[in-house]
């Protein structure tokens, strides 16, 4: 059972930056398909960006150009490059492995949550003036 821990959240004024981290143990991300969600308060958990074994990305039209996702396998780690960030990034951030769902990526980039038992601490993102 793979477990992840979510790292690299903070508050910035809009237009800053920030990377988040996703590190994975009790097995390899090798295989997997890695994904970024989000939370804000009072609303339903949405997928932000996606990242598959073979390093395809995806990202949710209102994060395209300003984020970027990645992995670094040999660190077991996924991370995701928010820039120019906005009020409306403001929210818990969240990621999730999958090896078995070949639509995993295609819900993550939909902007939609993705329904699971297990999920991280997440990470606090706050962005505001």
């Amino acid at each position: 059972q793979v477990q992840v821990a979510e790292s690299g959240g903070g508050s910035v004024q809009p237009g800053g930056s920030l990377r988040l981290s996703c590190a994975a143990s009790g097995a390899t991300l090798d295989y997997s398909a890695i994904g970024w969600f989000r939370q804000a308060p009072g609303t339903e958990r949405k997928g932000v960006s996606c990242i598959t074994s073979n390093g395809n990305t995806f990202y949710e039209a209102s994060v395209k150009g300003r984020f970027a996702i990645s992995r670094d396998n040999a660190k077991n780690t996924v991370y995701l490059q928010m820039n120019n960030l906005k009020p409306e990034d403001a929210a818990v951030y969240y990621c999730l492995t999958n090896r078995d769902d070949p639509l995993f990526c295609g819900v993550v980039a939909a902007g939609v949550n993705y329904e699971n038992d297990y999920w991280g601490q997440g990470t606090q993102v706050t962005v505001s003036s």
